[in-house]
């Protein structure tokens, strides 16, 4: 038996949440087994674990789309037992069952191993957020952006994607400006590495098509008009990498920045992201996260405490990385 956190869906759709005690044999098809040391939690995971969201594909359900820890058993030669791995994604607390569980099943194709440099609860205090932070930070070098071209725009700045973010985009050279819904935050923003610090209400009204120009390049989480703003302020051959729709999954804008000023606006999705861009990310991460700031950033709750949190999270009480500790 293990400890879950557990969603389940009535036969009149009400869904219902616990923390409760799972049989070995009920774990899913899977080639790896994993004791879970480490998990944390998302904003995905909120979102099913609330039922905020239409998150989870079937019932019932283990949430949690990341996980650290050891390999208990391996059908594969490429996996052993004893390894140290990560799992971000693969629809993994979706539509198969997740991290936020002392053990899990899952296909070994969708772990890494972990960096040496790191230890399983830092991947974790890194988490889907970090790892989605890097990606964005990785396009955006792919594409050009280096510190002499100008400000770097963050939106959720006190997320968990916003703040690796800002600590890395910094830690690289970056001039980085945090925009953020939550003024008394400003010391915990500038601490990471903010510049300057900009209110969300200067982003979240409708604008014009095209505004001041006045950024290099941008990660927004934020999507829906926030996005729209963002873009139509990119310097002349701004980039944009967009990962998240926490403010809303709409895009009301305009071809204007794209045609009239070359930006270019680069989806980032973490779910599916091919292998080698996972190892390179996480390889990147391990050489250049603050073990500090990350920790003074990050927030533990016990399994128990995940379903609470959730709705904290959500509710924009929460600043940073949320990691999960199993028993």
């Amino acid at each position: 038996m293990f400890k879950a956190v557990m969603i389940e869906k009535s036969a009149d759709g009400v869904q219902s949440v616990s923390v409760r005690d799972v049989a070995d044999n009920q774990l899913p098809k899977g080639d790896v087994t994993v004791r879970v040391e480490w998990s944390t939690l998302n904003y995905k995971d909120a979102l099913a674990i609330t039922g905020r969201g239409p998150i989870v594909r079937s019932f019932p359900m283990i949430p949690g789309i990341d996980f650290a820890g050891i390999v208990e058993s391996s059908q594969r030669e490429d996996i052993r037992p004893g390894a140290r791995v990560i799992l971000n994604g693969w629809g993994v607390g979706e539509k198969h069952w997740g991290g936020l569980a002392e053990k899990a099943t899952v296909s070994g194709d969708w772990l890494v191993p972990l960096p040496d440099r790191l230890t399983s609860r830092q991947a974790m205090e890194i988490g889907t957020a970090g790892y989605t932070a890097m990606l964005c930070i990785q396009a955006l070098q792919r594409e050009g952006v280096t510190p002499d071209k100008g400000p770097i725009l963050i939106t959720g700045a006190t997320g968990g994607v916003g703040s690796v973010a800002i600590m890395l985009l910094s830690r690289l050279g970056y001039h980085v400006v945090a925009v953020t819904g939550r003024p008394e935050e400003e010391a915990y923003l500038t601490a990471l590495g903010a510049k300057e610090i900009l209110p969300r209400q200067a982003f979240a009204t409708p604008g014009k098509a095209l505004e001041k120009t006045r950024w290099a390049g941008a990660v927004d989480v934020a999507g829906g008009t926030v996005l729209a703003n963002v873009c139509a302020s990119m310097a002349y051959g701004g980039v944009v990498t967009a990962c998240g729709l926490a403010a809303d999954m709409s895009f009301p804008s305009t071809v204007a920045p794209f045609i009239l000023r070359g930006v270019t606006l680069v989806g980032v999705d973490s779910v599916m992201c091919p292998r080698d861009r996972r190892l390179a990310a996480w390889s990147r991460l391990a050489e250049l996260i603050d073990p500090v700031k990350l920790a003074e950033m990050t927030s533990e709750i016990a399994l128990a405490d995940a379903i609470e949190a959730s709705a904290a999270l959500l509710d924009g009480k929460i600043r940073g990385r949320v990691v999960v500790r199993m028993s």
